[in-house]
């Protein structure tokens, strides 16, 4: 057997020192080879939490290449049990649990542009009436006339009958509310000229599909699934004003990152909401080929189970002003979402610009006068945990447009609301 020959210990320490000392050792970009084989990706139909992540990543890079239509088919398709929230809702305290599920945050009065002035007096100047409402004194004597006659038209020309139980805000409210908003705008657009290319639309449909937070299934064959929570709103306003091009914003997006959002952790059915399934649906009340695709105003007329003197009886006085702001911050997001989403954004991909939206919302006597600005759409669990921005929601309080009417004339009517209501339908881009 032949014997394994041994180097000397002095030629090894030879070659490792040679390494340090003798020879210099050069660092070399080694060649970067393109992998023999494709990724390892997880399996599609496995239960597991990469694959189910890998599903989801897929799915949002096919609706970020789809173009607008075929994005809102992608994001409403799936059909699960969804909250149902309502706009005009008896539920007490409802306006903070809508900040909560759309991340908005209540801002008391008005924005900056719009100035709340002392028009009640007849001795007032002309020229503070003429700064605040942007139009002349001939103007607005005009508006005055027209909107004296249209409430005359419903209370003393036309000799109605007693509406039924329920039925009184249809049988006479919104004629007035109709005459009132075409009539004024009519005016207004004199000098407003995005007014002029405008969209008055009768009975509209509104409708926005959104999801916020998260919950386990607890029963039946998904149980022990996680899953987003489900929202829609199914909004019909009395009318409503688009315009072809956006509103400009009322406040920067950072002012948004300190206002406060309140926060509930009990689940929506305690409010109570409940749920339904049926189609998901995202519409403005315009179709999206549609070029007067942008919100202006809205207006809204109050239902009689929710009117004031009906909530009064029931000694719920308290929740007169909560419903208002609950259906102004309602129906103002779903209006700005949907248009939002027909501009190709959605949870995934932010807004990169505020949308904004009006509504004025009254009972034939009362009016209330709402903005709305949305700064973000990223409401999802996945999204929301780094994003600081909040949508904004301001709203004043009810102002009475007259006290009554007495043998043919309208007494006590107050010029404060006719100059707001010409503010906002001079907003313009």
């Amino acid at each position: 057997m032949a014997a394994r020959a041994r180097l000397p210990l002095q030629s090894l320490l030879h070659k490792r020192l040679s390494l340090y000392v003798g020879e210099r050792v050069f660092h070399t970009e080694t060649a970067v080879k393109e992998p023999a084989y494709p990724p390892v990706l997880p399996s599609l139909t496995a239960k597991s939490k990469s694959s189910k992540s890998h599903r989801l990543h897929l799915q949002h890079e096919r609706v970020r290449a789809a173009d607008v239509q075929e994005k809102l088919s992608l994001l409403t398709r799936i059909q699960r049990m969804k909250y149902v929230v309502r706009p005009q809702t008896i539920t007490r305290d409802a306006d903070k649990w809508y900040q909560h599920f759309t991340k908005t945050a209540y801002i008391p009065g008005l924005p900056d542009k719009f100035t709340i002035t002392d028009g009640g007096s007849e001795d007032s100047p002309a020229e503070t009436r003429k700064t605040s409402a942007g139009v002349g004194e001939e103007t607005l004597a005009e508006i005055r006339a027209l909107v004296s006659h249209a409430i005359l038209q419903e209370n003393w020309y036309l000799k109605k009958r007693r509406a039924f139980v329920y039925r009184r805000q249809a049988h006479l409210e919104a004629p007035f509310l109709r005459n009132l908003g075409s009539g004024v705008t009519n005016i207004v657009a004199k000098h407003n000229p995005v007014l002029r290319l405008s969209n008055l639309a009768v009975d509209p449909q509104v409708n926005f599909y959104w999801m916020r937070g998260e919950w386990t299934i607890p029963r039946g064959h998904r149980a022990g699934r996680v899953e987003p929570v489900r929202f829609q709103i199914d909004d019909k306003p009395h009318s409503q004003i688009r315009i072809p091009e956006q509103l400009p914003q009322f406040t920067p997006m950072e002012t948004s990152y300190a206002a406060e959002v309140p926060e509930f952790k009990c689940t929506p059915d305690k409010m109570p909401l409940f749920k339904r399934q049926y189609e998901n649906n995202i519409f403005t009340g315009a179709k999206l080929p549609d070029p007067v695709c942008y919100g202006h105003t809205q207006f809204h007329l109050v239902p009689d189970m929710c009117h004031r003197t009906n909530l009064i009886k029931r000694r719920q006085a308290d929740q007169v002003e909560v419903f208002l702001r609950a259906n102004g911050l309602c129906s103002l997001f779903a209006w700005t979402g949907a248009q939002a989403m027909y501009q190709g954004f959605w949870s995934q991909e932010d807004v990169t610009r505020p949308f904004v939206s009006q509504a004025v919302i009254t009972d034939g006597q009362f009016f209330s006068f709402f903005c709305y600005q949305l700064n973000t759409l990223a409401l999802s669990l996945d999204v929301d945990a780094d994003n600081p921005r909040k949508n904004l929601f301001w709203g004043t309080e009810s102002m009475r447009l007259y006290e009554a009417v007495q043998d043919g004339e309208v007494v006590g009517l107050d010029d404060r609301v006719l100059d707001l209501l010409v503010q906002f339908l001079m907003n313009k881009p």
